[in-house]
């Protein structure tokens, strides 16, 4: 995955940085911390400017959270918990889990829209409970992009700080991120037969 990752940065520049961006919001196992910090190695290396790099992380987050913001402002958190019950299994999803990202948005606000974008698997979701909750989308956007500046720039950084060390790391990032790509996958696969094992014991009578 990570040579993947690295070949799309290479061939499209501030687009792939956003493309994969925007694509990490959606499909969770495709890391920002693989993405960002490379486009910083390659800034450090003079192939692309820091700043852009930023900007088009930031671009692409910010563009990859507005499906979840709008589905959760569409649907709302009655209609969502039960797409969760029916569907649960294919999208990862359940209503308790729902019901969590709800609580904590009413507690946190639209901190968790800044704080959110740090946690793996939480940055994809967060912006759900946001659009259930109805926020307006000018404050989203805003709350949004910061969290996600801060976060980008953090990983832009690192890798604009390693360098010379990138290429060394480079070499077992690839195994290494295939392997955790693996473990997601079988996760998925072994959560599906088991949301579909608990339906049939549901629906078995008394």
């Amino acid at each position: 995955m990570a040579q993947w990752v690295i070949d799309i940065i290479g061939r499209l520049g501030y687009f792939g940085v956003a493309l994969l961006m925007l694509a990490e919001n959606l499909f969770p196992p495709l890391p920002s911390e693989l993405i960002m910090p490379f486009a910083g190695f390659l800034a450090a290396r003079g192939e692309l400017h820091p700043v852009l790099v930023v900007a088009a992380g930031t671009l692409g987050s910010l563009v990859g959270a507005l499906p979840w913001y709008l589905l959760g402002r569409k649907f709302g958190a009655d209609r969502l918990k039960a797409l969760a019950e029916r569907h649960g299994r294919w999208i990862a999803l359940t209503p308790r889990e729902i019901e969590r990202g709800q609580k904590l948005f009413e507690e946190r606000g639209p901190l968790v829209l800044v704080f959110g974008r740090l946690v793996p698997a939480l940055r994809t979701v967060v912006a759900l409970p946001a659009g259930m909750a109805r926020m307006r989308p000018l404050p989203f956007v805003l709350w949004t992009l910061l969290g996600s500046l801060i976060w980008t720039s953090l990983l832009t950084l690192a890798g604009y700080l390693l360098e010379s060390q990138y290429e060394r790391i480079s070499r077992w990032l690839n195994p290494v991120s295939t392997a955790i790509f693996a473990v997601i996958v079988v996760w998925y696969v072994v959560r599906v037969v088991r949301h579909r094992s608990d339906d049939d014991e549901n629906r078995q009578p008394d």
